[in-house]
């Protein structure tokens, strides 16, 4: 790819895509540049990766081909209005902002501007990040396919409809912390057996990572899969049942529907 992506930004997420970035050579390190207020997180990805640093955001706006808003929502506002007169006519503008739409950073540039919208996880701080993306009609295929190489250096990513990014979010961008919880409680059952806790987590994780692999890999329905662990009359059809006992299932579904009940709030306008 030779183009100048941009980021404004330098936080978990934006450190995550730079280092999927440069590490999978899909560009070199010359064609990466970073602003930052946090001048610490930003000498650390120079001296780790070899990237360009840049005086101000606007540097990185008049340079970048991809432009990364990789900031807080809250702070969208300030860095949009600081940078809209700097970039390039045809720049692409990656928002991985929860609740703001494409029209929301049309409207503040004040232009019809190129833009996708993505919704990365924290799993790709370790190369195995899940992230949804959609784009205005302005972002050509080429363009697009250049957006979605990116994020699959660092995981998957698969194209979705605009109004599905609150579900994506609900079942990826927040998921993981649902994910740590329960690792989190498997360990402690193990450890309420008689387990070292340290190994207790290894084993809760690497149970986890191994299964979702068998989802992705073979191609079975989950349910499937539960079932060939199973056994008539064994220990895991014991623990399925008191899970069921408990609401597990219905547990999980109603907190994914809050976080897409949470985004959709996120992103309508707030009453004066």
């Amino acid at each position: 790819m030779k183009k100048t992506i941009g980021f404004i930004g330098s936080g978990n997420m934006g450190g995550a895509i730079i280092g999927g970035l440069v590490g999978s050579a899909l560009v070199a390190p010359n064609q990466v540049i970073v602003s930052s207020q946090d001048n610490e997180s930003l000498q650390a990805l120079k001296e780790q990766h070899g990237i360009r640093i840049a005086a101000d955001n606007r540097q990185v706006a008049v340079e970048s081909d991809i432009l990364f808003l990789a900031v807080k929502p809250n702070v969208y506002t300030v860095v949009i209005d600081e940078i809209k007169t700097s970039i390039k006519e045809n720049v692409v503008i990656v928002t991985i902002a929860a609740g703001k739409s494409l029209s929301d950073i049309e409207e503040r540039f004040g232009r019809k501007v190129k833009v996708v919208r993505a919704m990365p996880n924290t799993p790709a701080l370790v190369g195995e990040g899940m992230t949804g993306i959609c784009a205005n009609e302005l972002v050509n295929v080429a363009e697009l396919t250049d957006v979605k190489n990116i994020f699959d250096s660092f995981g998957r990513s698969e194209m979705v409809s605009e109004y599905m990014m609150d579900a994506v979010t609900g079942v990826s961008g927040s998921s993981p912390a649902l994910v740590f919880m329960f690792i989190e409680s498997l360990a402690d059952g193990a450890v309420r057996g008689g387990m070292p806790r340290q190994q207790a987590y290894k084993f809760a994780a690497q149970a986890v990572l191994g299964s979702a692999k068998m989802v992705l890999e073979t191609g079975k329905h989950p349910g499937e899969l539960k079932d060939m662990v199973c056994s008539p009359g064994g220990t895991t059809i014991e623990a399925v049942a008191e899970l069921e006992k408990n609401g597990f299932r219905s547990a999980v579904i109603s907190a994914v529907q809050t976080t897409i009940d949470k985004s959709i709030a996120m992103s309508k306008p707030k009453e004066n």
